[in-house]
């Protein structure tokens, strides 16, 4: 009996969660398609951890939730904002890229607006303030444009909210996820821009795409349930081939968790391969760096990233594992 008692132990202590795994993510914009995958499916269960899932109203809830030790693991954390806690001293690593920013500028059809040279004193809807989308697009216009954070309003809101203030004529442009562009329906727009091109502009490299957002896991909980990060690691990526190859599947879960309509939610089915990544390769590493420097550089961020914040060991041990 001791024998048994002792092998079991030495399981929980080589990979397997003894303690819950409090998830927490924003169930819009390009969150919403992953994450309904992700809670609906069993792929946390499929390798032994108990996954509590936990909605946030806005973008950069899960970043707050993270500092405060209300959540252990963002999957869909604003790059900006997790850099942000780790330069603040919150003991977390960021595990994964996982959403690569694909936003464009635009304004309604009928805008003479055509450049997005022309946004100086202008009204722009994006996301909040401390959200990655919010800070690459300040990146973009300062460091492209020479258009300084206060030379524009920033008008903050979720994605329908967004949709609707450019409707009613409320700001000049907004800066829009590829999702959103894909549900409009009266609404007409012209496209003055992407992240991706843009961002290419100010690296002076045609290859890179910056992030919006990435996986931070509180270290802590890493420390407590040794080796079980790569298990979560592997549930993620799991997540990520099932969605790709089961369409079906994943509107059915948009629609469960958001109530979305079938075009809403069929929208992540065609995006899916665009939108969403689960790696942590030097390639990923470096655009992240980048990204720092870039956002350190606008003034958007300050200090230094402190070493091994970037914690590429979940992800390639999660390779290893079946």
């Amino acid at each position: 009996m001791i024998a048994v008692v002792t092998l079991f132990t030495g399981l929980s202590q080589t990979g397997y969660a003894s303690t819950p795994l409090r998830v927490g993510y924003w169930p819009s914009g390009n969150t919403l398609g992953y994450g309904a995958v992700l809670e609906t499916g069993n792929f946390f269960k499929q390798q032994g951890i108990d996954a509590k899932f936990v909605h946030f109203a806005d973008v950069n809830g899960t970043t707050r939730a993270i500092a405060a030790g209300a959540i252990d693991l963002a999957f869909g954390s604003p790059a900006a904002g997790s850099f942000s806690l780790a330069t603040d001293g919150v003991p977390v690593k960021i595990i994964l890229a996982t959403q690569p920013a694909n936003v464009e500028f635009v304004v309604r059809a009928d805008s003479p607006i055509t450049s997005i040279s022309q946004l100086r004193g202008k009204k722009i809807a994006m996301s909040p303030a401390g959200s990655s989308t919010a800070s690459i697009a300040s990146a973009i216009l300062d460091l492209n444009y020479g258009i300084k954070p206060a030379d524009f309003t920033l008008v903050p809101g979720n994605e329908p909210r967004l949709v609707q203030y450019l409707e009613q004529k409320d700001v000049d442009a907004a800066a829009l996820r590829n999702t959103t562009l894909a549900q409009l329906t009266t609404l007409k727009v012209k496209k003055l821009g992407s992240f991706a091109e843009n961002w290419q502009k100010v690296t002076k490299n045609k290859l890179s795409v910056p992030y919006n957002a990435v996986a931070v896991i509180r270290d802590d909980w890493m420390k407590a349930n040794p080796g079980a990060t790569a298990k979560v690691v592997l549930a993620l990526r799991n997540a990520l081939e099932f969605g790709s190859a089961h369409g079906p599947a994943v509107v059915s879960a948009v629609k469960k968790i958001a109530n979305a309509s079938d075009k809403t939610a069929a929208a992540y089915v065609t995006l899916w391969n665009e939108n969403y990544r689960v790696s942590l390769t030097p390639t990923d590493q470096d655009t992240l760096k980048r990204m720092f420097a870039i956002f350190k550089e606008s003034g958007l961020l300050k200090g230094n990233l402190p070493a091994g914040t970037l914690d590429a060991a979940p992800y390639e041990e999660s390779l290893k594992l079946k």
